[in-house]
């Protein structure tokens, strides 16, 4: 293979190039307004989750005195701490300018988000009762002069930062400087909507509405002038988790998740209009050190919150909700047990109906002849509809056994939570595998039938989440497989019995089988394409970041076997270098849904090898994961995927071609336009009338 400097791209700039492709939504005009704003809030906190794994990943290595290379793809880690903060610096920089842009286009659409000098007359009596109702009993306010110890700032909370010139001078005839620390409360929107006058809509952020009122927050002081600043820390979000015997699993998660608050920050961004004295007290203070990565940015931070900009009633402005659809021949009445004893069936939401899932569960509570049931769990909707279904299973007297993964990133609360409900209700718990997280999506029961012991079960690309399945693409697999559930009974099996390997000669599941298995796949294609049969593999997943499945892919392409990546997020690969990786062409969709599934075709001389999966090709996902791949053997299903990926991988509208620049440039054709999640939608509407 030609060795270029371009073999690879670090993961950690990829990622940011993918979140460049959010705010590119953000600024994209034919987007709808209120949208707009909403990715805003999306690539906000999609850095926030960055600089509290990766950015934070990678200082570790810099303090523990190491160069990273062989892990980060050739660059140097402190190298790339700077190249990192230089990049989100400019990205911000964009990001302001952006929602400055939308600001003034809101105005034309009667909608007005003023400040706190802004305020009119009219508003100010409402203003005030909000602020003594609502939010003075909730303000934490901290004078930091004479502490001891500065306070400890939570992960991502954003503080206003006051600076009160006093009337009283030191003996020097200096003017003193009173500093103080106001928390915005999380537990009130972030968006107040002020009186609507006429056909104007006003909103003031919470943070401009304190502003406003500063004056009654330290009536208690003279000062010739007052101001203030937003700050916010991000620290390191990595668990330490002991290793006390004495303690359970539960424990140890939950004392490694209470410490994470006082984690390391690594990252420190500040109004950059702050006087330089009060940001050297408050970098004094906090113990900002230069590793750490400091940017300047603008009036407000915790853009995130953009993510639940109110919708004010201007459908006008938002993107058309759409009706999930059923799934042809799978009827929502009567047994769903019989309708998939009758064939396999493919749901593949948003674009249909969560409602399989819940009413799977459902049926298995209550139907007489099921015995046991079986999940994983990774992420759940809060008032989980799955979980009651499950609790309500051990209510009827059925076996309820659920492996939740009590590490699921900024889940772990809400899964610990759940954990001790399904625990006092009477689920067996399984915590998992030591050293490996459980990311699989499956679920199997076992029914008394006439013929003896059957089973029923699911697998899915996505988690068990009715909330996220409204946003996230993703595929589920329902079927009554014999050979498919036998295996994924082995899957539960191993979860209690850890050390002992299963053989699987249908599903693909990991950490010992899955990287083997998809590079058999390859082989396969490289054989054919050398035999001078057609060769192809199609792959649609979230992250591709495993240099070895990377160099696979390499190989392909010089065998000359076409290869088409349509990859979400990161993508350490580099298409189309001559010699390296000619053969080889990647996209990245980004649109009004999270792109979520993860499938894998294969050409296989005409007979195309299909899977659907948990599993990225990400090294964790690979060798640090309990992942299932499933294999599709319905030839109606086998075409949906075929059709799906073909619709993906034709959309010239929002799909951004990877390429060594990494400027993320739009596909352009001259094939009429598509625009996949679209068409997609259409795509299933118009089966139903066939």
């Amino acid at each position: 293979m030609i060795k270029t400097k371009y073999q690879y791209i670090n993961r950690e700039i990829s990622w940011l190039s993918f979140n460049a492709r959010v705010l590119q939504e953000s600024a994209d005009v034919k987007v709808p307004l209120i949208e707009r704003l909403r990715f805003l809030g999306i690539f906000s906190n999609n850095l926030d989750e960055f600089f509290k794994v990766r950015y934070a990943t990678v200082k570790r290595i810099v303090d523990a005195g190491k160069t990273g290379k062989s892990v980060l793809g050739g660059e140097k880690a402190k190298d790339l701490l700077e190249e990192i903060t230089t990049i989100v610096i400019k990205q911000q920089t964009r990001s302001l300018k952006i929602l400055g842009d939308i600001e003034k286009e809101l105005e034309t659409k009667n909608i007005f988000i003023i400040n706190e000098k802004e305020v009119t007359k009219n508003q100010e009596a409402f203003i005030k009762t909000y602020f003594t109702e609502k939010v003075s009993p909730r303000l934490m306010t901290i004078v930091l002069n004479d502490l001891r110890e500065f306070p400890l700032l939570k992960d991502t909370a954003a503080y206003l930062a006051i600076k009160m010139v006093l009337n009283n001078v030191d003996e020097d005839g200096v003017p003193e400087n009173k500093y103080a620390l106001i928390e915005i409360p999380k537990e009130i929107e972030r968006f107040v909507e002020l009186p609507k006058e006429g056909d104007k809509n006003y909103i003031i952020l919470l943070d401009d509405l304190i502003r406003y009122s500063l004056r009654h927050i330290f009536n208690m002081f003279t000062y010739k002038s007052i101001s203030a600043h937003m700050i916010k820390i991000t620290r390191d979000a990595e668990l330490d988790i002991d290793n006390d015997l004495s303690k359970s699993f539960i424990e140890k998660i939950s004392s490694s998740v209470e410490h994470r608050k006082i984690s390391d920050p690594v990252r420190f961004v500040y109004d950059k209009r702050i006087a330089k004295d009060t940001l050297a007290f408050l970098m004094e203070k906090m113990g900002i050190e230069e590793t750490d990565s400091i940017i300047p940015g603008g009036i407000y931070h915790n853009r995130r919150d953009y993510m639940k900009f109110p919708s004010l009633g201007r459908k006008d402005l938002m993107y058309e909700k759409i009706s999930p659809l059923p799934v042809k021949d799978f009827s929502l009445e009567g047994s769903i047990l019989e309708r998939i004893a009758e064939k396999d069936h493919l749901q593949y939401t948003p674009y249909h109906t969560f409602s399989y899932i819940t009413k799977f569960l459902r049926e298995a509570a209550l139907d007489p002849h099921v015995r046991t049931i079986k999940l994983t769990v990774y992420r759940l909707a809060s008032n989980s509809q799955v979980v009651s279904s499950l609790i309500n299973a051990v209510k009827n007297g059925k076996q309820v056994t659920v492996q939740i993964e009590l590490q699921a990133r900024f889940d772990e609360q809400a899964n610990i939570e759940y954990a001790e409900l399904l625990q006092a209700e009477g689920v067996k718990l399984i915590f998992g595998v030591p050293g490996l997280k459980v990311h699989s999506k499956i679920c199997v029961i076992e029914r008394e039938e006439a013929e003896g012991l059957k089973r029923y079960g699911f697998i899915s690309t996505g988690n068990f989440n009715e909330s996220t399945a409204k946003i996230y693409t993703d595929y589920t697999l329902f079927t009554a497989h014999s050979s498919i559930l036998k295996e994924l009974n082995k899957v539960f099996d191993f979860f209690e019995t850890s050390y002992k390997i299963n053989k699987y000669k249908h599903l693909i599941v990991s950490p010992h089988y899955t990287k083997n298995a998809f590079r058999a796949l390859i082989d396969q294609e490289i054989e054919n394409a050398k035999a001078g049969k057609d060769a192809f593999i199609k792959i649609k997943m979230n992250s591709l970041t495993s240099y070895k499945m990377v160099d696979k892919l390499y190989e392909a392409s010089n065998a000359g076997v076409k290869v088409q990546l349509i990859i979400r997020g990161i993508c350490c690969l580099v298409p189309g270098v001559k010699g390296m990786s000619e053969n080889i062409e990647a996209i990245s969709v980004v649109d009004k849904f999270l792109e979520h599934t993860r499938v894998f075709i294969f050409g296989n001389e005409g007979d195309p090898k299909i899977y659907i999966s948990s599993a990225d090709w990400m090294t964790r996902n690979l060798d640090f994961r309990v992942e299932v791949g499933c294999p599709i053997y319905d030839e109606d299903i086998k075409k949906q995927l075929l059709d799906t990926f073909d619709i993906s991988w034709n959309d010239n509208l929002k799909a951004r071609i990877f390429s060594v620049k990494q400027d993320n440039a739009y596909r352009k054709d001259n094939m009429p336009e598509l625009r996949s999640q679209f068409a997609l939608y259409n795509y299933y509407k118009e089966k139903l009338n066939k």
